[in-house]
């Protein structure tokens, strides 16, 4: 298969699971617009192509390391997590109309907290590594530096493919919200984003 395709096949099977990434993307191109989802959404897949790439060249030593320290990943991460759900339960009520009349937060902090997000999740790894060894893809000595580079931005494009897709549906459903269900919105997604950083910190504790 075109390695550009599989690498697309891959960041868009990896991409797709629902989990605190994706439900930031959500209520982000709920309240704030396609955009912002969407612009958040590529952070994400930002940080899938940087440990796709460190798969696909093969540089085990690093993802080695970055596995070994996995448990001060998932702290920050767990941390970063709880904070985000706090102030996104405490947020006050926007709204996609309200922010296309000019108020729309800045697409920049939507960018990195997803990157950062992304970046010190342990799965993010492991699930790189996983399936690069398991279809023998992390070699780029012998598949080639090119196909190898074809491979990680293939991972971009299908990781950005399945965020465009998310954050549209997602615009186009908040656009029939209306104040009270944003209310009900930030409540639901703050408590679950908690307890996504909480349920990683109790499993350091383990």
């Amino acid at each position: 298969m075109n390695p550009w395709v599989q690498g697309a096949l891959i960041g868009f099977s990896i991409a797709a699971p629902v989990g605190p990434v994706g439900l930031l993307c959500i209520r982000r191109a709920m309240t704030q617009g396609r955009l912002s989802g969407l612009v958040s959404g590529l952070g994400a897949a930002t940080a899938d192509t940087v440990y796709g790439l460190l798969a696909a060249l093969g540089l085990t030593a690093v993802t080695q390391v970055l596995l070994d320290q996995r448990h001060w990943l998932q702290g920050i991460g767990g941390v970063f997590l709880l904070g985000m759900g706090i102030a996104t339960f405490k947020a006050e009520v926007a709204t996609a109309a309200a922010n296309d009349s000019g108020t729309r937060p800045g697409l920049g902090g939507a960018f990195w907290s997803t990157l950062l997000l992304t970046l010190t999740s342990p799965m993010t790894v492991l699930a790189f590594a996983g399936v690069f060894a398991g279809l023998g893809l992390g070699q780029a000595a012998t598949m080639g530096v090119r196909p190898a580079l074809l491979l990680v931005g293939g991972v971009f494009c299908g990781s950005a493919l399945w965020w465009l897709l998310l954050s549209t549906f997602a615009a186009s459903v908040g656009r029939k919200f209306e104040r009270r269900h944003f209310v009900w919105l930030n409540r639901c997604s703050g408590s679950l984003l908690a307890g996504f950083g909480l349920w990683q910190l109790a499993a350091l504790l383990r």
